[in-house]
């Protein structure tokens, strides 16, 4: 876990990737599987539940305010909801760990229920900027009482008798969005959340799944959500598909180690998740997308990824950042092995995840002997081709799992091998990465093991 003793670990130089890379579960909808099962009305069944530290602690706060929530096998759970408005006031601090989605979402889903909750999480999380959510969650009426610059821990209040409320997004983040819409749910009337940029729109497609009254506008200003208040939401049957986020790793691992070639079966293709995967494609990556179908709701596809020793460097629309705002990290270190520059604007937003994501990928990646240039709102990698990056460093995580992963790829094809100096976050959100890679031939080890 990501509280816990610091693991370092170490990539060196691997021998072609061959295999099935089997991913957890999609972070985002286990997240919402278990919030939406517990404002349902009776019982939610889950498969495919990624079972990461993130989604274990989303999982004791729903019991925390009232639903019972049951593991029954590997990614199996069942949620017993209590109703739209009816959570409980929770007996204790609810500690969301590393997620930000987790404690966003959350406050949002009590913020129309009079009931007082307070949140805390890990010193990454604890860092990270409550005041985009808890802004709009006050025009319904809810107070939030935080550390200086609206950081946790924080106590919320919710607002009794809400009702709905119209708001344009300032940010482009769908934890925001989904936090607006979740307290709609018990404000009466009409929520509308407008936003100029599309990002993840998982809940939006699981209220309409549980019952709720959604419609999605496309207009001028943007998209317009408008969800009708008080509804009952009825239990469901939820597939998670697998977590395209997760699959960055070994599918960027499988492009830049030469020889590689992997299937990744069942990964989400949800069109507000996928820009990672566009951007490889335009950048000569050779990814083969097999079999596209439905799952739960979501469109997924199998991938065949070969090793690209062809990449190329290209400019990167900032319009696409929404779609793959997780993936920059791991996009750099393929950007290192491909040949010119690959330029990467309009990601400011990766300053407030769970680390400042380009300080920490531009330090590493210039430690391991690849020249950056960046400013606030930019990265750019000047590509050294195939094999090209020395290595030879370590690399600080900032307990940021999506850095650590990313840095234990790069030692998978430099020169040298790469170490991180904490790889436990991993444990967050892909709790398999370690024995999945090694599945599938990298060479990693663990330094204090």
């Amino acid at each position: 876990m990501s509280h816990g003793q610091a693991q370092p670990m170490t990539s060196a130089k691997s021998a072609p990737l061959k295999g099935t890379a089997s991913v957890p579960g999609d972070k985002s909808i286990s997240h919402r599987s278990l919030i939406f099962g517990a404002m349902a009305v009776g019982e939610t069944r889950v498969t495919g539940l990624l079972e990461g530290q993130d989604v274990l602690d989303t999982a004791k706060a729903m019991q925390a305010f009232g639903a019972t929530v049951t593991r029954h096998g590997q990614g199996e759970w069942s949620v017993q909801g209590v109703g739209v408005g009816n959570f409980a006031e929770p007996a204790d601090v609810i500690d969301c760990g590393n997620s930000g989605t987790g404690v966003r979402l959350i406050m949002g889903t009590m913020a129309t229920t009079a009931i007082t909750a307070t949140f805390t999480g890990d010193a990454s999380l604890r860092k990270r900027p409550m005041g985009r959510v808890t802004e709009p969650l006050a025009e319904f009426g809810t107070l939030a009482y935080g550390r200086k610059g609206g950081r946790l821990p924080m106590t919320v209040v919710g607002a009794a008798d809400a009702r709905g409320i119209r708001h344009t997004l300032k940010v482009a983040s769908a934890q925001v969005k989904s936090a607006i819409l979740l307290a709609g749910l018990n404000a009466s009337g009409e929520t509308v959340v407008i936003e100029k940029e599309p990002t993840r729109d998982h809940s939006e497609r699981m209220l309409v799944g549980f019952g709720a009254s959604l419609n999605v506008e496309k207009t001028a200003a943007g998209h317009v959500i408008t969800l009708q208040g008080r509804p009952n939401l009825r239990p469901q049957t939820v597939a998670v598909p697998r977590d395209p986020s997760s699959a960055a790793f070994p599918v960027c691992a499988a492009l830049i180690v030469e020889g590689s070639d992997i299937f990744v079966p069942g990964v989400s293709q949800n069109l507000t998740r996928n820009g990672l995967y566009i951007t490889l494609v335009e950048m000569g990556a050779e990814i083969e997308f097999q079999n596209p179908r439905e799952e739960g709701g979501e469109p997924v596809a199998d991938l065949r990824v070969r090793f690209s020793g062809a990449m190329k460097g290209i400019e990167v629309p900032p319009e696409r950042a929404p779609s793959m705002i997780d993936e920059y990290p791991i996009l750099s270190v393929v950007a290192a092995f491909a040949t010119g520059k690959t330029v990467m604007r309009g990601v400011k937003e990766l300053r407030v995840k769970e680390s400042d994501r380009i300080d920490a990928m531009a330090r590493g990646l210039e430690a391991c002997g690849v020249r950056i240039e960046e400013d606030e709102d930019t990265l750019i990698v000047h590509g050294m081709g195939p094999g090209g990056m020395p290595g030879g460093a370590t690399a600080k995580t900032h307990i940021d799992h999506r850095i650590a992963m990313s840095f234990l790829v790069a030692g998978m094809a430099a020169q040298k091998p790469v170490s991180v100096d904490d790889a436990s976050p991993i444990a967050t959100s892909f709790p398999v990465f370690e024995p999945l890679m090694r599945t599938l031939g990298a060479t990693l080890r663990r330094d204090n093991a």
